[in-house]
């Protein structure tokens, strides 16, 4: 197994105190919960504690495993605890003010570590987190690029090679997972939204792509029951001259990239075509932006403006279910900041990851338009997942 270097998990602490020092002025203690974050601050998934104080040493609390722990990470200070309450006999008194992962770490598992601090003020240091993780480092970008060419293979050469009339949605997703998986995908995608499920993607014919969908993104998806709307769904089995709509992630070490293809089996109508040559030209005007210090709201502004009306009625999902972004981080989970979208102010930084995904609707049809996962440079958005923009034709 390939080990995250020591000097990489000390230069993601640096940042992240960094972080909090711009955002959380006189903050004094970060608690990290969150497995994927421990992951990237420490190199390993245990279940514990990250500590760390705005001044001294970080150190890491693992309940289980530690002796995983010790085999997989380099991090310095790794202590094995049986309890929460083994930690301040280590820490000492940690203050009255806490920064917790607001957004991932459920009331009754702080009020559970909170018994042994007694913690009187709780703030977010979400904002931080996610911005450290939002700027790759070689290291991680080597991962991606090599996720990037895996993901740019399977849908770009060997999905077409597959694609059958009478084939159902879940043959196609089963027949996808295990080629990716046999190229170096690690099986799961991570979602970092709260109460949300995303296993592989969305693999789907004709209108199915366009179906209800409790995920906050443009595509539907009935899937394999109302139990797990997710994949492909089993009964539905591909026709002639019908859309294949495929949106998946792809994983390596950790690390995702995100993209989508559409597919013709047959003959699409010249809407189809013509709807998703804009959504091409929306891609494209948003991957030019993509330079240090443009700010992801006003590209959304600047690049929103040109798209009309009607274009919108179908754009980005349907009604009250259209989401109102062209793009968002991928990194550790396929759902990083920052997000091509309002609220989001602070500026890009070279070497941030994000895809975007400019998708419509066609009544009838399904939804086309394409997704690809874009590096961040002082030249624009750099494609980590191929350069395809063009329905592929069966």
């Amino acid at each position: 197994m390939n080990l995250v270097p020591k000097e990489e998990l000390q230069n993601r602490l640096t940042a992240f105190r960094k972080k909090m020092d711009e955002l959380a002025t006189g903050w004094n203690v970060a608690l990290v919960v969150n497995k994927v974050n421990i992951f990237y601050f420490t190199g390993t998934l245990q279940n514990g504690i990250l500590v760390v104080p705005r001044d001294g040493e970080a150190t890491f609390f693992v309940r289980r495993s530690f002796c995983r722990a010790e085999i997989e990470s380099k991090f310095e200070n790794i202590v094995k605890i049986n309890s929460f309450r083994d930690i301040p006999a280590v820490t000492g008194e940690l203050g009255k003010t806490v920064h917790i992962e607001k957004e991932f770490v459920p009331l009754a598992h702080f009020e559970r570590i909170n018994k042994y601090f007694n913690f009187e003020d709780v703030k977010s240091c979400d904002l931080a987190i996610s911005a450290t993780r939002a700027v790759k480092s070689i290291y991680e970008l080597d991962i991606m690029r090599a996720c990037g060419r895996i993901h740019e293979e399977a849908l770009q050469t060997y999905v077409p090679s597959i694609i059958s009339g009478g084939m159902s949605e879940k043959e196609l997703g089963t027949l996808m997972l295990k080629h990716m998986m046999d190229n170096g995908h690690h099986g799961i995608t991570r979602i970092g939204m709260f109460n949300t499920e995303l296993y592989f993607g969305q693999i789907c014919f004709a209108e199915n792509s366009m179906f209800h969908n409790t995920f906050d993104g443009p595509g539907g998806v009935k899937g394999m029951s109302p139990a797990v709307p997710l994949m492909g769904n089993d009964e539905r089995k591909l026709g002639n001259n019908e859309l294949v709509f495929v949106d998946v992630g792809c994983g390596l070490e950790g690390y995702h990239t995100d993209k989508t293809q559409v597919y013709a089996f047959g003959e699409l109508t010249d809407e189809a075509y013509e709807y998703h040559a804009k959504c091409v030209t929306i891609l494209e005007e948003t991957v030019k932006r993509m330079k240090p210090g443009n700010i992801p709201s006003k590209v959304y502004e600047e690049v929103m403006v040109d798209v009309s009306d009607s274009f919108q009625e179908y754009f980005m999902g349907y009604g009250d279910e259209r989401v109102k972004f062209l793009g968002h981080g991928v990194g550790l989970v396929i759902d990083e900041y920052p997000v091509f979208a309002k609220g989001f102010d602070l500026p890009l930084e070279e070497n941030m990851v994000m895809a975007v995904e400019p998708k419509r609707g066609v009544p009838g049809v399904g939804l086309v338009g394409l997704e690809n996962t874009y590096l961040v440079t002082k030249d624009g958005g750099v494609s980590l997942t191929g350069n395809e923009k063009e329905i592929i034709k069966i």
